[in-house]
Protein backbone atom coordinates (compact mmCIF):
# COMPACT_ATOMS: atom_id res chain seq x y z
CA UNK A 1 0.00 0.00 0.00
CA UNK A 2 1.54 3.48 -1.06
CA UNK A 3 0.16 6.82 -0.25
CA UNK A 4 0.55 6.31 3.74
CA UNK A 5 0.69 9.20 5.64
CA UNK A 6 2.73 8.89 9.23
CA UNK A 7 2.93 11.51 12.16
CA UNK A 8 5.87 11.59 14.90
CA UNK A 9 4.73 14.07 18.03
CA UNK A 10 8.48 13.31 20.07
CA UNK A 11 7.74 17.20 21.78
CA UNK A 12 7.13 16.23 25.45
CA UNK A 13 6.68 12.59 27.74
CA UNK A 14 4.16 11.23 25.99
CA UNK A 15 5.07 9.65 22.86
CA UNK A 16 2.79 9.58 20.18
CA UNK A 17 2.57 8.11 16.45
CA UNK A 18 -0.63 8.06 14.18
CA UNK A 19 -0.67 6.68 10.42
CA UNK A 20 -3.58 6.97 8.34
CA UNK A 21 -4.03 4.77 4.91
CA UNK A 22 -5.51 6.32 1.68
CA UNK A 23 -9.22 6.54 2.45
CA UNK A 24 -8.75 5.95 6.14
CA UNK A 25 -9.23 7.10 9.68
CA UNK A 26 -6.46 7.25 11.18
CA UNK A 27 -4.47 4.96 14.17
CA UNK A 28 -2.96 6.78 17.18
CA UNK A 29 -0.98 5.54 19.42
CA UNK A 30 0.77 6.96 22.70
CA UNK A 31 3.87 5.73 24.78
CA UNK A 32 3.93 7.50 28.28
CA UNK A 33 6.67 8.26 30.46
CA UNK A 34 10.22 10.56 30.41
CA UNK A 35 12.97 8.79 28.06
CA UNK A 36 11.04 6.56 26.35
CA UNK A 37 11.40 7.96 22.80
CA UNK A 38 14.67 6.38 21.86
CA UNK A 39 13.48 2.78 22.65
CA UNK A 40 9.68 3.12 21.87
CA UNK A 41 9.45 5.07 18.75
CA UNK A 42 10.00 2.53 15.80
CA UNK A 43 8.16 0.06 17.75
CA UNK A 44 5.70 1.94 18.35
CA UNK A 45 5.54 3.07 14.37
CA UNK A 46 5.71 -0.55 13.31
CA UNK A 47 2.68 -0.77 15.69
CA UNK A 48 0.81 2.01 14.16
CA UNK A 49 1.58 1.24 10.32
CA UNK A 50 0.80 -2.57 10.88
CA UNK A 51 -2.83 -1.40 12.54
CA UNK A 52 -3.45 0.73 9.18
CA UNK A 53 -2.60 -1.97 7.25
CA UNK A 54 0.61 -0.69 6.08
CA UNK A 55 4.41 -0.57 6.10
CA UNK A 56 7.59 1.57 6.28
CA UNK A 57 7.74 0.84 2.68
CA UNK A 58 4.10 2.49 1.64
CA UNK A 59 4.62 5.84 3.62
CA UNK A 60 4.51 8.42 1.51
CA UNK A 61 4.84 11.70 3.86
CA UNK A 62 6.49 11.85 7.07
CA UNK A 63 4.73 14.98 9.49
CA UNK A 64 7.40 15.42 12.92
CA UNK A 65 6.15 17.99 15.49
CA UNK A 66 9.41 20.46 15.29
CA UNK A 67 9.15 21.80 18.93
CA UNK A 68 9.13 23.64 21.05
CA UNK A 69 10.14 20.87 23.55
CA UNK A 70 11.87 18.06 25.13
CA UNK A 71 15.16 18.60 24.03
CA UNK A 72 15.67 14.50 23.60
CA UNK A 73 12.41 13.87 22.43
CA UNK A 74 12.72 16.06 19.49
CA UNK A 75 15.68 14.93 18.46
CA UNK A 76 14.34 11.51 18.30
CA UNK A 77 11.63 12.14 16.28
CA UNK A 78 13.68 14.29 14.26
CA UNK A 79 16.38 11.44 13.71
CA UNK A 80 13.59 9.07 12.37
CA UNK A 81 11.98 11.67 10.42
CA UNK A 82 15.51 12.03 8.56
CA UNK A 83 15.83 8.84 8.17
CA UNK A 84 12.55 8.49 6.39
CA UNK A 85 12.96 11.30 4.28
CA UNK A 86 16.84 9.99 3.28
CA UNK A 87 14.82 6.63 1.97
CA UNK A 88 12.72 9.14 -0.50
CA UNK A 89 9.91 9.76 2.41
CA UNK A 90 8.61 13.97 1.97
CA UNK A 91 9.17 15.65 5.58
CA UNK A 92 6.87 18.47 6.65
CA UNK A 93 7.13 20.22 10.61
CA UNK A 94 4.83 21.54 12.66
CA UNK A 95 4.64 23.37 16.29
CA UNK A 96 3.54 20.94 18.37
CA UNK A 97 1.40 23.53 20.00
CA UNK A 98 -0.19 24.37 16.97
CA UNK A 99 -1.54 20.76 16.75
CA UNK A 100 -2.84 20.73 20.23
CA UNK A 101 -4.90 24.13 18.89
CA UNK A 102 -5.74 22.50 15.35
CA UNK A 103 -7.07 19.61 17.56
CA UNK A 104 -9.75 21.99 19.74
CA UNK A 105 -9.96 24.81 17.12
CA UNK A 106 -13.48 26.33 15.70
CA UNK A 107 -13.97 27.75 12.86
CA UNK A 108 -12.54 32.00 13.19
CA UNK A 109 -11.32 31.06 17.10
CA UNK A 110 -7.95 33.15 18.07
CA UNK A 111 -6.34 30.23 20.13
CA UNK A 112 -3.17 30.69 22.52
CA UNK A 113 -1.79 26.89 22.99
CA UNK A 114 0.91 26.60 25.81
CA UNK A 115 2.71 23.40 27.50
CA UNK A 116 5.34 23.09 30.77
CA UNK A 117 8.53 25.35 29.45
CA UNK A 118 9.93 24.73 33.41
CA UNK A 119 11.55 27.05 35.55
CA UNK A 120 8.40 28.54 35.40
CA UNK A 121 7.84 29.59 32.21
CA UNK A 122 5.57 28.55 28.98
CA UNK A 123 6.20 27.38 25.96
CA UNK A 124 3.31 29.58 24.29
CA UNK A 125 2.39 30.19 20.25
CA UNK A 126 -1.04 31.17 18.99
CA UNK A 127 -3.11 31.05 15.80
CA UNK A 128 -5.95 32.14 14.32
CA UNK A 129 -8.32 28.94 12.21
CA UNK A 130 -10.37 30.13 9.29
CA UNK A 131 -12.17 26.62 7.64
CA UNK A 132 -9.04 25.47 5.38
CA UNK A 133 -6.03 27.56 7.11
CA UNK A 134 -4.43 28.39 9.75
CA UNK A 135 -2.95 31.83 10.33
CA UNK A 136 0.07 32.60 12.99
CA UNK A 137 -0.37 35.06 15.46
CA UNK A 138 2.49 34.61 17.91
CA UNK A 139 5.58 31.96 17.04
CA UNK A 140 5.71 29.58 19.61
CA UNK A 141 8.69 30.76 22.28
CA UNK A 142 9.05 30.43 26.08
CA UNK A 143 7.28 33.27 27.98
CA UNK A 144 6.34 33.94 31.75
CA UNK A 145 2.73 33.71 32.33
CA UNK A 146 2.48 36.97 32.82
CA UNK A 147 3.93 38.03 29.21
CA UNK A 148 1.34 36.35 28.12
CA UNK A 149 -1.15 39.25 28.17
CA UNK A 150 0.99 41.55 25.06
CA UNK A 151 -0.28 38.93 23.09
CA UNK A 152 -3.55 40.69 22.28
CA UNK A 153 -7.17 39.03 22.82
CA UNK A 154 -7.61 35.81 22.30
CA UNK A 155 -11.03 33.25 22.34
CA UNK A 156 -9.94 30.23 24.27
CA UNK A 157 -6.16 28.94 25.82
CA UNK A 158 -5.58 25.70 25.53
CA UNK A 159 -2.27 23.10 27.03
CA UNK A 160 -1.11 21.25 29.61
CA UNK A 161 0.71 23.40 32.40
CA UNK A 162 1.35 22.51 35.98
CA UNK A 163 -1.35 24.03 37.92
CA UNK A 164 0.41 26.80 39.86
CA UNK A 165 1.21 28.05 36.29
CA UNK A 166 -2.34 27.29 35.04
CA UNK A 167 -3.99 29.47 37.75
CA UNK A 168 -1.18 32.27 36.57
CA UNK A 169 -2.25 32.59 33.32
CA UNK A 170 -5.82 32.17 34.42
CA UNK A 171 -5.19 35.60 36.63
CA UNK A 172 -3.21 37.26 33.68
CA UNK A 173 -5.79 36.34 30.24
CA UNK A 174 -8.84 35.88 32.70
CA UNK A 175 -9.62 32.56 30.67
CA UNK A 176 -8.71 29.42 32.10
CA UNK A 177 -6.41 26.88 30.38
CA UNK A 178 -8.54 24.21 28.41
CA UNK A 179 -6.63 20.64 28.62
CA UNK A 180 -5.36 19.68 24.97
CA UNK A 181 -2.36 17.38 24.89
CA UNK A 182 0.01 16.63 22.50
CA UNK A 183 -1.67 14.74 19.75
CA UNK A 184 -0.09 12.72 16.16
CA UNK A 185 -3.65 12.14 14.46
CA UNK A 186 -3.67 16.39 15.04
CA UNK A 187 -0.61 16.65 13.11
CA UNK A 188 -1.79 14.22 10.24
CA UNK A 189 -5.00 16.71 9.91
CA UNK A 190 -2.56 19.72 9.35
CA UNK A 191 -1.30 18.32 6.39
CA UNK A 192 -4.63 19.40 4.66
CA UNK A 193 -4.80 22.86 6.42
CA UNK A 194 -3.21 26.46 4.12
CA UNK A 195 -0.30 26.72 6.55
CA UNK A 196 -0.51 23.92 8.35
CA UNK A 197 2.64 22.64 7.97
CA UNK A 198 6.05 23.27 6.75
CA UNK A 199 8.09 21.19 3.60
CA UNK A 200 11.49 20.23 5.16
CA UNK A 201 13.58 20.83 1.74
CA UNK A 202 17.21 19.99 3.04
CA UNK A 203 16.45 17.25 5.97
CA UNK A 204 19.72 16.80 6.26
CA UNK A 205 20.30 20.44 7.81
CA UNK A 206 16.94 20.81 9.37
CA UNK A 207 17.06 20.69 13.18
CA UNK A 208 13.49 21.19 15.55
CA UNK A 209 12.70 24.16 17.56
CA UNK A 210 13.66 23.13 20.70
CA UNK A 211 12.84 26.75 22.24
CA UNK A 212 15.79 27.72 24.25
CA UNK A 213 19.06 25.44 25.67
CA UNK A 214 18.77 21.82 26.87
CA UNK A 215 18.77 21.95 30.81
CA UNK A 216 22.42 20.92 30.66
CA UNK A 217 23.81 23.69 28.87
CA UNK A 218 22.02 26.08 30.94
CA UNK A 219 23.68 24.58 33.74
CA UNK A 220 26.98 24.65 31.91
CA UNK A 221 26.25 28.45 30.58
CA UNK A 222 25.56 29.35 34.28
CA UNK A 223 28.39 27.66 35.57
CA UNK A 224 31.27 29.28 33.13
CA UNK A 225 29.40 32.55 32.34
CA UNK A 226 28.54 32.04 28.94
CA UNK A 227 26.90 30.91 26.45
CA UNK A 228 27.32 27.55 23.75
CA UNK A 229 26.27 27.76 20.02
CA UNK A 230 22.90 27.50 19.83
CA UNK A 231 22.46 23.76 18.37
CA UNK A 232 19.77 24.15 16.29
CA UNK A 233 16.79 26.04 14.90
CA UNK A 234 13.99 25.86 13.14
CA UNK A 235 14.54 25.37 9.12
CA UNK A 236 12.93 24.72 5.19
Amino acid sequence: MTGVRLALETATDRLCVAAAAPGAEPVERTLEGARRHASGLIPLVERVLAEAGASLRGVEVVVVADGPGSFTGLRVGAAVAKALARGGVRLMAAPSLLARAAAVARPGERILAVSDALRGEVYAGAWTFADAGVHLLASPAARLPEDLATLGSLDRVVGAVPEAVARAITEVLGRPVEPAGPSAASLLALLDRDGGTVAVSDPAAWEPDYGRPAEAQARWEARHGRRLPDPGGRGG
